[in-house]
């Protein structure tokens, strides 16, 4: 999580504490952006498919990959990684800029006012539910609650689990992967077998109830997706909506006992 400037480490970090991470038994440990960037750390972009890349940092943090969107009226930058150096925020610069910064849940928030400010403080969308999890507040940033529209062709929308804010991205009209991306960082998340998972952590392998998997699924239920995209770079696709539908149905049958004569 971010902090404002301070001469000293705080004493602990809120969201490592949480029941979703874990600090390692070597204790917690601070960084900052410039002793990151002295140590040789750097945000490579990676291209995707057309108008979309892959921004991010894999040995800082958790390592995960934001996804830069190209639209013609700006780009959203959807789970900034933790990290931002003066090459990356050129070669987004030359394929755009940013016009929006959304993170899809709390542990995402990285650097995400940093990302902000290197693009003329572009707008940091918060989850209104998990505003409590902001370490660091800076004018560029807004609430919401709602689905809306955060650049056109691209809605928020929050559906919860992982976190009560978790959000998702869902982009109508990419131009090479069918009928629409669903950028969904924690929230639905890829697996081995090709389907997806559901969790409130994932380091400690903490489920979700039945129910609160059915309402994701039910929330995402009435889109058309081909592809699905998480935090890590990973995906599922074609045919993302119908995975993610029997993946639910697969999940629940387990977590509601349905399944308990099998074991």
């Amino acid at each position: 999580m971010e902090r404002g400037p301070s001469d000293t480490e705080p004493e602990r970090c809120d969201i490592c504490e949480d029941e979703r991470q874990y600090v390692p038994t070597s204790g917690q440990a601070w960084a900052t952006l410039a002793g990151l960037e002295a140590e040789g750390r750097s945000v490579q972009v990676s291209p995707v498919v057309e108008r979309m890349w892959f921004v991010g940092a894999d040995d800082v943090g958790i390592g995960q990959q934001a996804v830069l969107v190209q639209t013609a009226d700006g780009n959203l930058l959807f789970d900034p990684p933790g990290l931002i150096d003066d090459a990356s925020v050129e070669r987004v610069r030359e394929l755009g800029g940013v016009a929006a910064v959304v993170a899809s849940h709390p542990h995402m928030y990285g650097a995400q006012s940093a990302w902000s400010a290197a693009f003329d403080d572009a707008p940091v969308w918060i989850a209104e539910t998990d505003r409590q999890w902001v370490g660091r507040w800076v004018p560029a940033m807004r609430t919401w609650s709602e689905p809306f529209e955060v650049l056109p062709g691209i809605w928020l929308h929050q559906v919860g689990g992982h976190f009560k804010g978790s959000t998702v991205a869902l982009w109508s009209d990419p131009p090479s992967l069918g009928r629409g991306v669903l950028l969904a960082g924690d929230a639905i998340f890829p697996v081995a077998d090709g389907g997806v998972t559901f969790l409130r952590s994932y380091p400690n392998r903490i489920p979700l109830s039945a129910g609160v998997v059915r309402r994701i699924a039910d929330h995402v239920g009435g889109w058309e997706y081909d592809h699905l995209f998480n935090n890590f770079g990973a995906g599922i696709g074609p045919g993302a909506d119908l995975t993610v539908q029997r993946s639910a149905d697969r999940y629940v049958a387990w977590v509601s006992g349905s399944n308990d004569h099998l074991t």
